[in-house]
């Protein structure tokens, strides 16, 4: 998953993105969708016009103009299945988004087959398409184009794949006022919609050229650990060799991913070759209740914290700093609130501080699901299952390392006598540090704050789809002691890359960023490093990532961003990157 962000990150139809079409700027076509998309909806964010250049000005007017185009070219895109854990539309929706890039001007565009991966495994198609202007910077934009699959239909205010407008309340999103309620808009075709709706914007109102070249890179396996994606940059790491800076990014956990099996074959005990009546249990063992008992012995009571020999070590702890930012974080948050808009009952902390650090620098080894045996739904049918399967994330932090987990958990599973379980290795993304907060995309993407008068603080409205509670700064520094104290299970990363914005909770979650970082690694693949944009990437608002009812923000409500003003942000930190040059600029290798 894409990292949990409290402001979400980082397409349209081919035909209805029309960049290289001769529309004149600040007129909609004739056939434009009629949604009566109001483009400031009922936010209080507002550009300061003392601030804003001419330039940004024609875009922020093109992109209020054509706001019912930039929601409809999202609604299309959402419309399309990329359900990478099943394949379906995966290949469909690669060669969407090679049009997307293909309409917009890039002279070249690919879809990339990248063959069987390290685990065994065939990675999804990657995008690349690279935009040259004759700039003299070159600026990377990442995309995964894979979602989730629909989990629960039932769970659904609207179809997951119709792309509908409903009010924030009929979405249970008190915070917006206006959101799209859709399988993958928010995570994260929402926030590519608004990057190229934006860059089409300011592509359009500047005589068909941008301040900067662009290179787009767009994975179809983000939801299975971006195998496609580390095999491209082990074959392709010359194609970014033109690339000064990745637009957004920041540090990144580890995770790694497992399936764990159970069955009579291997255990030499229970049915063998196949499920067997349910009427031989008075009789035979089971391997579903040797799987329960084996999950059972890898966690404490609760089920949250691993019981795994080694698992801790090599922790980073936090420094007094940090858990003073979770306070002043914690200080702004109402729980209750938080959580109803997560969809939980409650958190496993009541403290939010507390509850934070849990969220932000937590270690997990997670059950994200199990099956074997009768798995239809409602009626009878008595079955003895011969094998049971349970898959597991397990989110890990610098300097620890997910290969040595998975032997840890293989040595755990010998020593609790089940040498006969398989450990299935599906996947690993490493974790990363973010980089220098002083560069010239991070420069860029604070002026665009600066600009709107946003506090970062903001952004867990966002997440929540709510304001925060008023929180003032203490005079003094919170003294260290009264901190919350760490468990001695639980991690801690320092959040290197956010200094600048002292009072923002920096959350955990994870994303390739091991690919493109030029801050350290915990594994290095490939020879692609450039700087990141450590901040607010598309300043786009939505939630429910991998739930039901996902949904992006089209019309925002007091400081959360609508679609329209997403996309200025977009104009605006593209606009800041051209004319901030303070590191030297990578010498260009002519498009052919």
């Amino acid at each position: 998953m894409r990292p949990i962000a409290f402001v979400t990150t980082l397409c349209v139809s081919i035909a209805l993105i029309g960049c290289n079409a001769k529309t004149p700027a600040n007129k909609t076509n004739a056939s434009a969708p009629k949604l009566g998309i109001r483009p400031h909806g009922d936010e209080t964010i507002n550009f300061d016009p003392a601030k804003t250049s001419p330039e940004a000005k024609k875009a922020f007017d093109y992109i209020d103009t054509h706001i019912d185009e930039h929601v409809a070219n999202l609604q299309t895109w959402v419309r399309q299945p990329s359900i990478s854990n099943s394949g379906e539309g995966i290949p469909e929706s690669a060669e969407m988004v090679k049009g997307f890039f293909d309409k917009f001007g890039c002279q070249q565009t690919r879809v990339y087959d990248v063959g069987i991966t390290e685990y065994g495994t065939p990675g999804n198609p990657v995008v690349y398409a690279k935009c040259d202007f004759g700039a003299p910077k070159t600026l990377v934009f990442y995309w995964m184009y894979d979602t989730m699959p629909v989990t629960q239909p039932e769970g659904w205010v609207v179809p997951p794949f119709e792309g509908r407008l409903v009010s924030g309340d009929q979405a249970s999103v008190p915070g917006a006022a206006k959101v799209m309620v859709a399988r993958g808009s928010v995570n994260t075709k929402g926030s590519q919609m608004v990057t190229l709706n934006a860059l089409t914007a300011l592509k359009e109102t500047m005589g068909g050229k941008l301040p900067v070249n662009i290179i787009f890179v767009a994975e179809g396996d983000e939801e299975r650990m971006s195998i496609g994606l580390r095999q491209f940059m082990k074959q392709h790491s010359d194609l970014f060799k033109d690339a000064d800076a990745l637009y957004s990014g920041g540090p990144s956990e580890g995770c790694v991913y497992v399936e764990l099996t159970t069955s009579g074959t291997a255990w030499g005990r229970g049915p063998t070759s196949s499920d067997i009546h349910g009427i031989w249990k008075r009789t035979v063992d089971s391997p579903a209740w040797r799987h329960i008992e084996m999950l059972g012995s890898l966690i404490e009571k609760g089920g949250n914290a691993p019981k795994i020999k080694g698992f801790f070590d090599n922790m980073e702890q936090p420094t007094p700093e940090q858990l003073d930012r979770l306070k002043l974080a914690g200080a702004k948050m109402d729980l209750k609130t938080a959580a109803k808009a997560v969809g939980v009952a409650r958190f496993i902390s009541d403290d939010a501080a507390t509850m934070l650090r849990m969220l932000q620098y937590g270690t997990s080894f997670n059950l994200d699901g199990i099956w074997g045996g009768n798995m239809y739904a409602g009626g009878a049918g008595a079955i003895l299952p011969n094998k049971i399967v349970s898959k597991h994330n397990i989110r890990y932090v610098p300097k620890m390392d997910g290969l040595d987990l998975v032997k840890k958990l293989r040595a755990q599973l010998d020593a609790n006598g089940y040498k006969d379980v398989e450990v299935k290795l599906i996947g690993d993304v490493p974790w990363s540090r973010g980089s220098n907060p002083k560069n010239d995309i991070t420069t860029a993407h604070n002026q665009a704050m600066a600009m709107m008068g946003i506090s970062p603080g903001d952004s867990m409205a966002m997440f929540f789809g709510t304001a925060p509670k008023e929180a003032t700064k203490p005079d003094t520094k919170p003294d260290a002691k009264d901190a919350p104290k760490p468990s001695d299970k639980m991690a801690y990363i320092p959040p290197p890359g956010y200094p600048a914005v002292t009072d923002r909770p920096i959350t955990g979650g994870y994303w390739p960023s091991y690919l493109f970082t030029d801050g350290e690694v915990g594994e290095k693949v490939g020879t692609v490093s450039m700087p990141m944009g450590m901040t607010f990437g598309t300043f786009s608002a939505g939630g429910r990532a991998h739930a039901a009812n996902e949904y992006f923000v089209i019309e925002g409500k007091g400081k959360t961003p609508g679609m329209a003003t997403a996309e200025k942000y977009v104009v605006a930190t593209v606009l800041n990157y051209a004319g901030t040059t303070t590191v030297p600029i990578r010498p260009k290798t002519p498009t052919k």
